[in-house]
């Protein structure tokens, strides 16, 4: 019986595809599958620098074909000795770079973030409650003194955005390490159990845009700065009181959060996603053929 090849057409639109020789019935003698553009010249292959003609000659090999403009491959299978299989599976699979991030959000600053409202409650050793704005210190480095407890209050805060905090205390006590929503006390008053240890954290869809700018000095240790939507902040040792706390939130980079937290689907990708399956059998015994995809 003569060699019979199997052909099929297949459109494409523009842009690069990956044809890939996916499987055959026989494996031990593959039949040959032949890629070539119908008579255009805005599509081409990319071939392998010692390889002339754009044929794939074993599962797993493949090839590129770049389209300027929509157009049509040719698919060929030939078996590779008289009765052979002709029966193979092709993939023409799209290949992208993606498209660019359009729209990227503003960078916030106080106005678009209003912290008009934000305080910061401490219970200061001797002293009693202080409150203060937005990075502004409590105690600090011109008058520094133990802080034993605080509390963060924000009418104004977006609702996409959640904030929580907690303390540690010098000696064991209930509300060490319990984490508190906002306008709760963390701390203890009339203990003399300064705070050691500090946690704030941020979350929610709002959390994407702005971050914790947040100072803490521990005493006979440098004041220390620390950013992000999560913080902590301790001592060398973890047991020097807390005598200085400047807390404050500004926006992030803008197109870091874009990349981080908005992305973008690919548009205008070619028909063909997510791949093309070509699918060309012939019997061994048959004499009639068939094409399917």
């Amino acid at each position: 019986m003569e060699r019979v090849n199997q052909r099929k057409s297949v459109r494409i639109n523009r842009g690069i595809f990956l044809v890939r020789y996916a499987s055959a019935n026989d494996e031990p003698m593959p039949p040959k599958i032949t890629v070539s553009p119908d008579q255009t010249q805005n599509i081409s292959l990319v071939l392998h620098p010692d390889h002339h003609e754009g044929a794939l000659w074993r599962p797993g090999s493949c090839l590129v074909v770049q389209a300027l403009e929509p157009g049509t491959l040719s698919i060929e299978v030939t078996p590779i000795q008289k009765n052979g299989s002709a029966a193979a599976t092709v993939k023409i699979e799209p290949l992208t770079q993606g498209e660019p991030l359009t729209g990227w959000p503003s960078r916030k600053n106080p106005s678009s973030c209003d912290l008009g409202d934000f305080r910061v409650l401490g219970h200061i050793a001797s002293i009693g409650d202080v409150v203060v704005n937005a990075s502004q210190w409590l105690a600090g480095p011109s008058a520094p003194s133990r802080i034993e407890g605080i509390a963060i209050e924000w009418p104004g805060k977006p609702k996409d955005l959640v904030l929580r905090y907690s303390v540690k205390t010098a000696k064991p006590q209930a509300v060490s390490g319990r984490v508190f929503e906002l306008g709760s006390f963390a701390g203890t008053r009339g203990k003399a159990l300064p705070i050691i240890g500090l946690m704030l954290e941020m979350s929610g869809p709002g959390a994407a845009n702005v971050e914790f700018t947040t100072e803490a000095i521990f005493l006979g240790a440098p004041a220390m700065r620390m950013t992000g939507t999560r913080v902590t902040a301790a001592g060398p040792t973890g047991r020097e009181p807390l005598v200085g706390l400047r807390l404050g939130i500004e926006a992030t980079d803008a197109v870091s959060a874009a990349a981080k937290f908005l992305p973008r689907p690919v548009a205008n990708m070619p028909s063909v996603l997510p791949s093309s399956r070509v699918r060309v059998f012939r019997s061994r015994a048959s004499q009639g053929q068939s094409i399917a995809s």
